[in-house]
């Protein structure tokens, strides 16, 4: 029992922090030129949260639940499984995300964007995800080609839909629990890796519980 002590979090890692950001440089290689589409998709997302219409959550809801899907078949299942064993059950809880996000989103159309502190938060965040979080890798001294983006990275991913999930005018408190989960598995393994970006997701995580809670609290008041 005594040697506990002497272990630090990387000593628990599957992989080194080159080989984790080497997969991202030889994923995005290989899924090249899908980063324009992913970038469009992201685009269309913040423009119908931001108009609104009969059909954008509809919209909304095909689009993050395409990119989750993606997330969980082209990188974890495909990628990531091939470092971390855990990857591979992660990919099937991407999956069930894009499942509920189909249903809420697209068959009960329960996804309707609205204004107020919610929405603004949940709007920045989006843009935060879109154009923000891809700048890590050059930002902290890791090449171009290992930047993470939405519709193709799981953090990104996420990051997005919590805050797709904030603009909306219904709280939709099981669609934030996976990727509330996803934000401290994320944190984990950065912080493992002495990652300087390590405390983003759950930060992320933290804001989306600061909104949603209080924001659900009066709508069962309302109720």
């Amino acid at each position: 029992m005594a040697v506990w002590p002497t272990y630090s979090p990387s000593d628990f890692l599957l992989f080194t922090p080159h080989t984790y950001y080497r997969l991202f440089e030889l994923y995005n290689l290989a899924v090249w030129p899908l980063q324009l589409l992913a970038g469009a998709l992201g685009l269309a997302l913040l423009v119908l949260l931001l108009r609104g219409g009969v059909w954008s959550g509809r919209a909304i809801a095909a689009i993050l639940a395409a990119s989750w899907l993606w997330v969980a078949w082209a990188y974890l299942y495909e990628r990531y499984d091939t470092i971390n064993w855990i990857a591979h059950y992660v990919a099937i809880v991407f999956a069930a995300q894009a499942a509920l996000l189909i249903v809420s989103g697209g068959v009960l159309n329960r996804f309707t964007p609205a204004g107020g502190l919610a929405g603004g938060v949940g709007g920045a965040l989006v843009v935060f995800a879109l154009f923000v979080q891809p700048l890590f890798a050059p930002l902290f001294g890791r090449a171009w080609l290992q930047m993470e983006f939405f519709g193709l990275a799981p953090d990104p991913t996420v990051a997005a839909t919590i805050g797709v999930l904030l603009a909306l005018r219904r709280t939709h408190v099981p669609l934030l629990v996976i990727p509330l989960l996803w934000c401290a598995l994320s944190g984990l393994t950065l912080w493992a890796m002495d990652a300087p970006d390590a405390p983003l997701m759950p930060a992320i995580g933290v804001l989306a519980a600061g909104v949603s809670v209080p924001k659900a609290l009066r709508g069962g008041a309302r109720a």
